[in-house]
């Protein structure tokens, strides 16, 4: 029978499981880096796309170029270490990237320059629900989802309709609340109708369809 020193048992405890590859990062935008010449996707977050553009305040930025340079920032010339999760359907590895002990793709949700990519997964929904509230990074104006952008949805597809200017949003609970124009969370509240939320155009059609003002 092999004895395990205490030293064997320290490292058991220390490494994290499926650290699987680690060295310096080249960003390639806010969701994906290469070590060593490997492809690595941050799993579970989608962050803007390099030439997408977000607006704030009524100007255009360019938000996937933002990203990508918080990321690159953030990093440094340090190491990352990145915990094997499997592949994507373009032969890259699904990772959580780790800088020490910091958790990369959740500090890119907190940081509002990702969103929790919530078709796969909501394991940083929090951190998205925080950032929203803060109004960190693209939260701070509008923007597109980046898995709408990629389907060729732009800022202007997410206007409001003619004089439809109330904002109709599903909190995490479920609720059904509206937002009117000048209301405390009105411009930080993002309508994104494949969770059922939409575009109303008066405070009757809102209550009558079943939802709340917000409080």
């Amino acid at each position: 029978m092999r004895t395990i020193a205490f030293a064997d048992l320290l490292f058991i405890f220390i490494v994290p499981a499926h650290a699987d590859t680690t060295g310096r990062a080249t960003v390639i935008d806010g969701d994906t880096v290469e070590i060593r010449g490997e492809r690595i996707r941050l799993d579970a977050i989608d962050a803007p796309e390099s030439a997408q553009v977000c607006e704030a305040d009524g100007e255009p930025w360019r938000c996937g170029q933002q990203a990508a340079l918080a990321l690159a920032d953030r990093i440094g010339a340090a190491n990352v270490t990145c915990a094997d999760r499997g592949t994507d359907r373009y032969d890259r590895t699904l990772a959580i990237c780790y800088l020490g002990n910091l958790d990369l793709n959740s500090w890119m949700v907190a940081e509002g320059w990702a969103m929790a990519y919530r078709h796969y997964s909501t394991e940083y929904a929090p951190q998205e629900d925080a950032a929203r509230a803060a109004g960190n990074g693209m939260w701070g104006g509008r923007f597109v989802p980046p898995w709408d952008w990629r389907r060729g949805v732009r800022l202007a597809d997410t206007a409001p309709p003619n004089d439809c200017a109330i904002k109709g949003n599903i909190n995490r609970d479920g609720e059904r609340i509206y937002h009117v124009p000048g209301g405390r969370d009105y411009d930080r509240t993002r309508i994104s109708p494949e969770k059922g939320e939409r575009w109303i155009c008066s405070e009757a059609e809102a209550q009558e369809a079943g939802w709340r003002a917000a409080r």
